[in-house]
């Protein structure tokens, strides 16, 4: 895989964690354009996401770092990047909505700072083990974002797509594991599944559970404008909008009224 080596940090990338810091368990709004094919037009759609850290630098829980350990699916820490990620299931319909559109906003309100953050970009989504075109694509796309941490990567084992996937997987608990076991997301209830595998309540030890893994994805958002809101002084709201310039890969800041 090729990655990118002159990409510099974000700037806004360590206050950014030090806000997120302050939540027990950090959740995001994300909006992604729709269709709606009754009015032939496009639609705005939101939904709640856990945030599930940068894409390369994933915080493993230590039961999950040992399994990775104990099954040979440790990825080594070549790579990091300024990219947010979450899991869906690739039944939902946002799926189908980044795939075509790939636009994606995403916006954090943390009270303990007073601080509200919207991030936007394109979203890219992985995890089809069967590599078709459009998981190429979007690995392909996804390295662009991806810096090296060491000079030394190239004597470092060597890194799988598939492995970085599966670490996800596994930082999840069984009964969520579980949860891509489930019937189809948003069909009617009278609907009842014709594969016996489905159903709800599953708790999921295996990896590479077939009918789970074939469900899940992990979505990554190479993030391209922040808009950051600081209101800590009720008298005196501050703004700024933080641009990635494609051209120069620098990013640009520009302060902005409340």
């Amino acid at each position: 895989m090729t990655a990118t080596t002159d990409m510099p940090v974000a700037p806004w990338k360590s206050l950014f964690l030090e806000h997120i810091s302050k939540l027990d368990d950090p959740y995001m709004a994300v909006s992604t354009v729709g269709y709606d094919p009754k009015t032939e037009s496009p639609v705005p759609r939101v939904r709640t996401c856990g945030f599930r850290g940068f894409f390369g630098e994933l915080q493993l829980h230590p039961s999950a770092e040992q399994q990775l350990r104990d099954e040979k699916e440790l990825n080594p820490s070549l790579y990091e990047s300024d990219m947010l990620t979450f899991t869906t299931d690739v039944r939902m319909r946002k799926v189908e909505e980044l795939q075509q559109f790939d636009a994606v906003e995403v916006l954090f309100w943390v009270k303990e700072v007073m601080a509200q953050w919207r991030l936007r970009g394109k979203a890219f989504v992985i995890g089809d083990e069967q590599g078709k075109l459009g998981e190429k694509t979007a690995r392909a796309e996804i390295s662009k974002g991806l810096r090296v941490r060491s000079n030394d990567a190239a004597e470092s084992p060597k890194w799988y797509w598939n492995k970085e996937v599966t670490a996800y997987f596994a930082n999840h608990s069984p009964l969520m594991r579980g949860s891509f076991k489930g019937p189809a997301p948003g069909r009617p209830l009278s609907e009842k599944p014709e594969d016996p595998n489905l159903s709800l309540g599953q708790r999921v030890k295996d990896l590479h559970d077939a009918t789970a893994r074939k469900h899940f994805r992990v979505v990554v958002i190479r993030v391209e404008e922040v808009d950051r809101l600081d209101l800590t002084d009720p008298e005196k709201g501050m703004r700024w909008r933080t641009t990635l310039n494609n051209n120069s890969k620098q990013w640009e800041e520009v302060e902005l009224w409340p």
